[in-house]
């Protein structure tokens, strides 16, 4: 045990600053959805358009990286995840801050997203959990867990920051600001720092150009084939929990701001909750990292997603405090701000490396589809009811789903049993 700390000391010490600039990267991709909700009220009073139009820009989003993240998933697997992040980054940028031009045309707002869409697909998830992932073994829960805290780190800083920009700045240049600025501190870490197994493949392949037969830069390590992973039924629950889960919490942070306007807190209390609750996602993805790297996934994943449900209870109490609301939104923080991470860590264990690219990407085209419903589904369901209880009702039922998935998991596949044993004994 002490060699497997050892290695896992010795992957951090090489490949710290892959995991910082994957990071920053991942945060800046998650910067849209922790802000959406503060440019409804403005986009709403200044054009006069629907919640469920006003969510239809992350749906559009979602809908393309359904269709094509096992695509994108591939081109990892063949061309790593630098020569995919580097381009994406810049279009992503680019494409935020000219949402700033937006003059009330619907035309003009679908265009824009569908841009912002193909973007999208070269930044997601898939590619920095990839990428640590063909890094870090020993470590690879931590590693994980810090790199998909990015995501967190969004939801803490944005909410607070968009709401200033916006006071002071207006909405469009808040846009100008959050897309040029955060993207490019973005590209300027990983132009420098994001540098990962992928790449090392790569490099040992250019010594040695008849030394692998495969497409797959990562064809010598242990993992399922495409065939393998498609009957896998873990790796089916895998993604159905996530799907679900996705559907409910994703509505949630998009929603959470007129959620808690709804209930009687005012737009700035309500950035600085949800500002909170990304804080107390810093922290979940770090304890689960931790977590991880010790006991069983689907005991941890299980416990943390039904955890969440928690948050949804406490805002459907009647005559809410401030104490209950801080509470829900520290749960869901904590509790659901873990998703990407268990998914990425269930998958590299259960479906390995060797086509990790494949198959998490066509993984995630489950969680595209369920990010996508997810804001659809808050707006319809305040549209339809003129509130927001039955989609919280809707929240409770699918974060148990999610967990009783997971918690249904078998033993580890092989590999990772081997590993372990012979961790063991060391």
């Amino acid at each position: 045990m002490s060699d497997t700390k050892a290695l896992a000391r010795a992957e951090w010490r090489q490949h710290w600053p892959l995991v910082l600039a994957a990071s920053i990267a991942f945060s800046f991709t998650s910067v849209m959805t922790a802000s959406t909700g503060l440019f409804i009220e403005p986009w709403t009073k200044e054009f006069g358009w629907s919640r469920t139009l006003l969510s239809s820009g992350m749906s559009i989003t979602s809908v393309t990286t359904f269709l094509f993240s096992p695509v994108f998933g591939v081109l990892i697997d063949r061309i790593g995840t630098r020569r995919m992040a580097l381009p994406g980054l810049l279009l992503l940028a680019a494409t935020m801050a000219s949402l700033s031009l937006l003059n009330g045309t619907v035309w003009m707002w679908f265009t824009i997203w569908t841009v912002y869409a193909v973007a999208a697909l070269a930044t997601k998830s898939t590619v920095w959990t990839a990428g640590v992932a063909s890094a870090f073994d020993a470590g690879r829960g931590l590693a994980l867990g810090l790199t998909l805290s990015g995501s967190a780190l969004a939801q803490a800083i944005t909410p607070p920051l968009t709401n200033w920009l916006i006071d002071a700045y207006g909405w469009r240049m808040a846009l100008v600001w959050l897309g040029l600025g955060w993207g490019g501190l973005a590209i300027l870490l990983c132009v420098f720092l994001l540098f990962d197994g992928y790449d090392a493949s790569r490099k040992e392949r250019a010594k040695n150009p008849g030394a692998a037969d495969s497409k797959s830069l990562l064809s010598d390590a242990p993992g399922l084939s495409i065939a393998e992973a498609w009957r896998s039924a873990a790796l089916w629950r895998i993604a159905i929990s996530t799907f679900v889960i996705m559907v409910v919490t994703i509505a949630l942070v998009v929603h959470q701001i007129p959620i808690l306007m709804e209930i009687g807190v005012s737009r700035t209390a309500a950035a600085n909750y949800a500002g909170m609750a990304g804080l107390a996602g810093i922290a979940g993805k770090l304890v689960t990292g931790w977590l991880l790297d010790r006991y069983p996934a689907r005991w941890v994943g299980g416990l943390t997603l039904a955890a969440t449900a928690a948050t949804f209870i406490l805002l459907l109490l009647p005559n809410r405090s401030m104490p209950i609301i801080f509470t829900a939104m520290f749960i869901n923080g904590y509790a659901a701000g873990t998703k990407l991470q268990i998914a990425g860590y269930l998958t590299s264990a259960y479906g390995g490396m060797k086509n990790f690219g494949a198959i998490f990407g066509t993984m995630a085209s489950l969680i595209a589809l369920g990010s996508g419903l997810g804001p659809l589904l808050g707006g319809y369901v305040f549209d339809t009811f003129g509130n927001y209880d039955p989609y919280l009702w809707i929240g409770i039922f699918g974060t148990f789903l999610s967990a009783f998935l997971i918690f249904g998991l078998p033993d580890y596949p092989e590999w990772v049993r081997r590993r372990r044993v012979e961790e063991s004994f060391i």
